[in-house]
């Protein structure tokens, strides 16, 4: 697997400033070592891009995203501003309003590149087979930008939403009717940040194929950002999902159900709704 670092830069009309979105991508290569040269023989790949929460770096949520990568992925991951907590004094929540425009401008930026001859990711990415996935905030900018018609990307083939959740402040209509990518939410029983009731929201209004996987007792980071059982099932689960719903391979369902059922810690279904637990979910349209 190697990597490289693109300085994403996104103009804004009428704004002093564009947004910058340094991107990381992984990608199976020739060697291990970072900066390696992408093995073509086996592409062009499937494209991930992924979101990050509030307050975490990229980095927190490497070993997922390697694993994706090793998975056949090649796997991209901007930070958003105000976003990253290596520097406090710029984050704002309240930013996120804008993360579905820099999402798409991400997206449509390495198509371009993957489309450049002589670009590192030349001829390596399928423009035909485009996914996205995002964790906690980066949930609800995917879930947008899939499935709401404020912020939709026709681009977009399957999401993962992570612990997400619909977000009113994004105005627009969720899962509009028409044709929709198929979702895999994945959320643990125990967050009480993003709580339960926002991914059933969100399950029980998609239209199939979609897919729930609930991870026992597991709490809102950890199961996507360190080792354990549960990152090594979301890794699992969530590679052989973008492998059916991307590739195209029927075997990958059968294989995401298995890896989906783990005693003890989780249990996928895809079942047409999920239980509602009280409260609702804060923030989501009603």
């Amino acid at each position: 697997m190697g990597s490289t670092s693109l300085s994403i830069v996104e103009p804004v009309p009428g704004a002093a400033a564009s947004r910058a979105l340094p991107t990381t991508v992984w990608f199976p290569a020739t060697s291990g070592s970072p900066g390696s040269v992408p093995d073509r023989s086996g592409g062009p790949y499937p494209l991930l891009v992924f979101s990050q929460g509030f307050d975490l770096s990229v980095q927190a949520y490497a070993a997922l995203l390697e694993d994706l990568a090793s998975a056949g992925f090649v796997v991209a991951a901007p930070t958003y501003p105000h976003t990253d907590p290596s520097d406090p004094s710029q984050l704002d929540e309240a930013d996120i309003v804008n993360h579905p425009g820099d999402l798409r401008f991400v997206i449509t930026t390495l198509l371009n590149v993957a489309g450049s001859t002589g670009s590192v990711l030349s001829g390596v990415i399928d423009e035909n087979e485009v996914g996205i996935l995002g964790h906690s905030d980066g949930g609800d900018v995917s879930l947008a930008v899939a499935d709401n018609s404020c912020c939709r990307d026709p681009s977009v083939r399957a999401v993962a939403i992570l612990s997400g959740a619909e977000l009113s402040s994004f105005g627009g209509q969720y899962f509009p009717p028409g044709s929709l990518p198929p979702i895999l939410v994945v959320q643990g029983s125990a967050d009480t940040v993003n709580v339960p009731a926002c991914s059933a929201q969100i399950y029980n209004a998609a239209e199939p194929p979609k897919y729930y996987l609930d991870l026992l007792g597991a709490e809102h980071e950890p199961p996507y950002t360190d080792p354990g059982v549960d990152l090594e099932t979301v890794a699992k689960v969530t590679a052989d999902f973008f492998d059916a719903t991307l590739r195209g391979q029927s075997s990958a369902l059968a294989l995401m159900m298995a890896a989906g059922n783990v005693p003890g810690a989780a249990q996928i279904t895809d079942s047409p709704s999920v239980p509602v637990p009280a409260g609702g979910c804060p923030g989501a349209p009603g």
